[in-house]
């Protein structure tokens, strides 16, 4: 979805209004329209729950794509099981998909749901304790008899018994309605149950004033080959809408005005990280003037990228699935050698199998782009979980000195400009890289400016073309190690090319020649000279947020970027001062970095790992920087995080 969004009226308004907009209370105003309350609010957090066989994700994936094309701002959290088919009813099999959507700029996914749908008692238990008190909560009635309850360890009816007092409870017979309105087609039971999902998008679409034409035509495209199953969903997703719109139990309808406060001007689409990430990577395959290369295995939750891909071969991208992860990136070495722009993608169990390969492109000098989708480990782990715990595996899960440049994407928009930015340091200085992305930016999504063509920056390469080196007796010959004094890059030969013949193989090379070399004093000169390469490349200065002049500074790298950024505005609106720095690059480390953190008495790091960065930190910078950590498979929530740097200030 695309849409288009006006300038900002002067960039102090919009600070003010997204500090404020974090803060105000939902009820913004009201008015009526027609015989029922339409009520203005400013921000809304909905979570739409239930089986994994339910639909939540197409659900809140269709959420989310009108309310883009609405112009709010936004930020998702899909959260579902590792099993392909959990069983059903069960808490391991619930699946969910929460949407924040706001008036103005927002950050995170949100703490608290103001709306759960819960298809089924799994999907109450499940959800119930992340529900403030006074949140609405719409039910699926039919759902709730003896057995479904008695699976989750309900002893009674929980609409019935009291426990949700505190809740505004819209028992709604999900179930039953969705099969009345599907009578005329025909369908099984089984079959027109399906569509339950629908008629709860019909209905939160109505509550919320969402865009309905974009929806139906989805429904019509993605079931044209069953028109019969195409038209009744779109009956079930109208009667949902209509069943909002003439029911007694929804009295009240609500409008969240288009975000157009917090986007400059330009053409905006809604962007999953996955998606972001695999234009990013075309994008610069088309900077670069270079085929792209994709050597991959399908691993959660890296697969979309390796699936989106695979449909672009009009711009010159190549997909190869092997047969396991060692062959992927071998794959893509070899690519890397012939002249393409290789890339390999996997996550943290793949790296491991990867590393062997890795250290062979350290060894070769060759541009490579590994793209990690960090998840819940170790060993297998937690598949559809997100965590930031790679990053020490990154810097040296290799055997040797073997040292590669890290970068690290911070929101699902960004992992196209990181993409970008991975691709130059990997062209420019014949290095793999690592690109650190996780589960959270993987699956979450954003608006997205889409950018210009000449905003995007000249990747292209010099091929080795001819001799570089002049030997003694005046010979001209080529040196595939023959350095390039700025960058210390070595000369990117395509093999075919006459004259260019040279050595490769993962034996410690000559410095210059390529041959190989077992002499002591040259195995110190050359790793001393990679490690040197990546110590130099040129990466941007860490810029800091510190409008007050604070004495603690909140020091954060990858997908802790919306939650760090929504707890520091937090605590400046409470008049707590407090400096926030978020690291794109991980190695090198901004060589302004260590004048930064000198200046803060305090240094806080939240990570989603046990303390990786921070170690990293104290070791090079011998700074007491302190932790805050989790490890739970979920992102940081804002109000935690910010009570937790609080305690920060005030020790």
């Amino acid at each position: 979805m695309t849409s288009q969004v006006s300038s900002p009226a002067g960039q102090a308004d919009e600070a003010d209004e997204a500090l404020a907009g974090e803060q105000r209370a939902l009820g913004a105003g009201h008015a009526s329209s027609g015989d029922k309350e339409v009520r203005r609010l400013d921000r809304v957090i909905i979570r739409f729950a239930g089986d994994s066989g339910d639909g939540m994700q197409l659900t809140g994936d269709r959420f989310t794509s009108e309310t883009a094309s609405f112009g709010n701002d936004l930020s998702t959290l899909p959260n579902f099981p590792a099993e392909i088919r959990a069983p059903a009813g069960t808490l391991p099999g619930v699946s969910s998909f929460q949407l924040h959507f706001a008036d103005h700029d927002i950050l995170t996914p949100g703490d608290a749901p103001n709306v759960l749908v819960a298809m089924n008692p799994a999907a109450l238990k499940a959800n119930i304790a992340d529900v403030p008190r006074g949140a609405e909560i719409i039910v699926n009635t039919d759902e709730f008899t003896k057995r479904p309850m008695a699976k989750v360890g309900y002893d009674s009816n929980p609409l019935e018994d009291g426990s949700l007092d505190g809740y505004s409870v819209h028992p709604v017979p999900l179930t039953t309605l969705t099969i009345e309105a599907l009578k005329e087609f025909g369908l099984s039971r089984k079959e027109a149950e399906r569509s339950k999902n629908m008629f709860a998008l019909g209905l939160l679409s109505w509550m919320y004033h969402r865009p309905t034409e974009n929806t139906e035509a989805f429904l019509r495209a993605k079931f044209a080959k069953k028109p019969q199953i195409a038209e009744a969903n779109v009956a079930a997703f109208r009667a949902g809408w209509n069943f909002g719109e003439t029911t007694e139990d929804f009295a009240v309808s609500y409008e969240v005005a288009p975000a157009t406060r917090a986007f400059p001007a330009g053409t905006y689409r809604n962007i999953s990280g996955n998606l972001a990430l695999s234009y990013g990577l075309i994008a610069a395959s088309r900077q670069a003037d270079l085929p792209l290369y994709l050597g991959s295995y399908p691993i959660t939750p890296a697969s979309d990228i390796l699936h989106e891909l695979s449909k672009h071969k009009n711009f010159g991208v190549r997909t190869f699935q092997a047969e396991d992860e060692i062959a992927g990136i071998g794959a893509a070495l070899g690519a890397a050698f012939g002249g393409s722009l290789a890339v390999t993608t996997t996550s943290g169990p793949g790296v491991a199998l990867k590393s062997e390969t890795i250290g062979l492109a350290v060894s070769l000098e060759l541009p490579l782009v590994i793209v990690d989708i960090q998840r819940g480990g170790p060993s297998t782990g937690l598949p559809t979980k997100t965590e930031q715990a790679d990053l020490l595996q990154a810097m040296y899960g290799r055997n040797g000195e073997a040292p590669v440049p890290v970068v690290a994407p911070r929101t699902p928009a960004d992992c196209f400009d990181a993409a970008l930015d991975a691709a130059r340091i990997a062209l420019t200085y014949r290095t793999p890289v690592f690109l650190l992305s996780d589960g959270y930016l993987a699956n979450g999504s954003e608006p997205w400016k889409i950018p210009e063509p000449d905003e995007l920056p000249d990747l292209r390469v010099q091929f080795a073309a001819g001799p570089n080196h002049t030997l003694a007796d005046g010979t001209e010959v080529f040196w595939p190690y023959k350095r390039d004094e700025q960058t210390l890059a070595r000369p990117w030969a395509v093999p075919g090319t006459p004259g260019l013949e040279h050595r490769i193989g993962g034996i410690e090379k000559q410095d210059g020649t390529g041959n190989i070399s077992y002499d002591p004093a040259n195995h110190d000169h050359m790793v001393r000279t990679r490690q040197a390469k990546i110590d130099n490349i040129a990466v941007p200065d860490a810029e800091v947020d510190d409008p007050d002049g604070a004495r603690t500074l909140v020091l954060g790298w990858g997908s802790t970027y919306g939650p760090i950024t929504a707890a520091v505005r937090r605590l400046r609106t409470e008049g707590h001062p407090i400096a926030r720095a978020h690291l794109r690059h991980l190695n090198p480390f901004p060589a302004n970095l260590d004048e930064v953190l000198a200046r803060y008495e305090k240094v806080v790091v939240p990570e989603m790992n046990l303390g990786q960065l921070a170690t990293l930190i104290r070791a090079k910078y011998l700074v007491d920087a302190r932790s805050h950590t989790q490890v739970n498979g979920m992102p940081f929530k804002a109000e935690q995080l910010a009570t937790a740097l609080k305690e920060a200030i005030d020790a």
